[in-house]
C-alpha cells in the first residue's frame, strides 16, 4: 500500500488505550461515523507482515488456473460460498467487472425446515480450492484476527455516541456472522462501463477494507463521489446499514463504489464484514444522541429490515441472482 493524501479522517485506534487521549479519540471518532461513514483506522495492532501474506494468498488464489477456480463455484453452494466469476454479481442492476471468493465463518450446514426463515442458508461450509491449501487456515484466521478489531473499535465507537459500550457484545458473543472477500479488479471492462463494482451500501455493521495500491474506491460525498486513494498501514473502515438503523440514521452508511482499473492493472482487495448472529433483531441503541437522530429515510428499491439476517439475504439474493434461482427460486419471485 502507499501513502498518500486523504480525504477520510484518520483514527489511531491505540489511542483508545490511554486515558489521557481516549476523550479526543471518542470525538474524532464520533464525528467521522456521524458525518461520513468512512474512516481510516490506524494503530489496529494488524502488522504488515499479515496484511502482506493475505494479499500475497489472494493474488495466488486469482493467479490458479481457472478450472481450479470454478471447482469452487458459488454456484455449487446453497450458501453463497464461493468463486465468483467475472461480471456474474450484479450492484445497482449492472454486472460488476471483478471476480472474488466469499468466504464465512467455518460452520456445518443448518438444516432448514419449510417453516424457518431463509436467511439460515447463510450459515454452511466453505469451498476451498484443493490447489492452494494454504489459503483456508489463513483466512479464517485473519477472520478472528479482524473480527477482534471491529469489536473492539465498535465498543469505542458505541461509547463514542454516549451508549453503553457493552450494548451489542451479546448479538456477537455465540456465532456471529463473520464473512471475507477475497476480490480481484482485473483491469477494465472491455465495454468501457467502468463498474468494478456499483455503488451501494454494505449491509451489515462494521466493514474493514484491506485494499493494493492501485486505488479506485469512491465514497459518496456532497452529493458526488470522492476517490479514498489507499493509506499505508490502515484498514478504510465503514459503516454498514444496521448501524444506520440501529441509530435511527444518526451514524451513516454511506454509498461507496470502485471504478476499474486502466487498461490491464490488476487490482487485489481484502473486505472484511464484522457482523452479529444471523438472528438478531437490532435495537435502537439507547443515548441522548437520539434528539438528535432524523429518522431511517424510506427507499423503496432498497427496504431495510431490522433483522439482520433478512437485510444480509437481501442482499445476497440481488447480488448473486444465479446462485438464487439454481438454490433459492422461491426467494426471487
Amino acid at each position: 500500500m502507499s501513502s498518500a493524501h486523504t480525504p477520510l479522517p484518520v483514527l489511531d485506534l491505540s489511542l483508545a488505550d490511554d486515558p489521557a487521549r481516549r476523550g479526543a479519540f471518542r470525538e474524532e471518532l464520533h464525528a467521522a461515523a456521524r458525518d461520513t461513514g468512512f474512516l481510516h483506522l490506524t494503530g489496529h495492532g494488524v502488522t504488515a507482515a499479515e496484511t502482506a501474506r493475505i494479499l500475497e494468498l489472494t493474488r495466488a488464489f486469482f493467479a490458479l488456473p481457472e478450472a481450479d477456480r470454478l471447482a469452487v463455484s458459488n454456484l455449487n453452494s446453497p450458501h453463497f460460498r464461493g468463486y465468483t466469476r467475472i461480471g456474474h454479481e450484479v450492484t445497482g442492476g449492472a454486472n460488476d467487472w471483478r471476480d472474488q471468493l466469499d468466504v464465512g465463518a467455518e460452520r456445518a450446514a443448518p438444516e432448514v425446515g419449510p417453516g424457518d426463515p431463509a436467511f439460515l442458508w447463510l450459515e454452511g461450509p466453505n469451498q476451498w480450492p484443493a490447489a492452494l491449501p494454504e489459503l483456508r487456515p489463513a483466512v479464517l484466521a485473519w477472520q478472528e484476527r479482524l473480527a477482534a478489531v471491529a469489536h473492539r473499535l465498535l465498543r469505542e465507537l458505541l461509547a463514542s455516541i454516549g451508549a453503553p459500550e457493552d450494548f451489542f457484545d451479546a448479538a456477537f458473543a455465540d456465532s456471529p456472522h463473520l464473512h471475507t472477500k477475497l476480490i480481484r479488479y482485473p483491469g477494465a471492462d472491455p465495454t468501457g462501463a467502468g463498474q468494478g463494482v456499483g455503488a451501494h451500501k454494505d449491509y451489515g455493521f462494521l466493514t474493514l477494507l484491506l485494499q493494493d495500491s492501485v486505488g479506485g474506491l469512491q465514497v459518496v460525498q456532497d452529493g458526488g463521489f470522492l476517490d479514498v486513494p489507499p493509506l499505508d498501514g490502515a484498514f478504510v473502515v465503514n459503516l454498514g446499514e444496521l448501524l444506520e438503523i440501529a441509530t435511527e440514521g444518526y451514524l451513516k452508511a454511506t454509498d461507496h463504489r470502485v471504478v476499474s482499473p486502466p487498461g490491464a492493472v490488476e487490482r487485489f482487495s481484502v473486505p472484511f464484514f464484522y457482523n452479529p448472529r444471523l438472528d438478531t433483531v437490532v435495537r435502537t441503541v439507547p443515548g441522548a444522541y437520539l434528539e438528535k437522530a432524523p429518522g431511517l429515510s424510506a427507499d423503496e428499491a432498497n427496504p431495510l429490515y431490522r433483522e439482520y439476517g433478512r437485510n444480509e439475504l437481501k442482499g445476497f439474493v440481488r447480488a448473486h441472482p444465479g446462485v438464487a434461482r439454481r438454490w433459492h427460486p422461491d426467494l426471487t419471485s
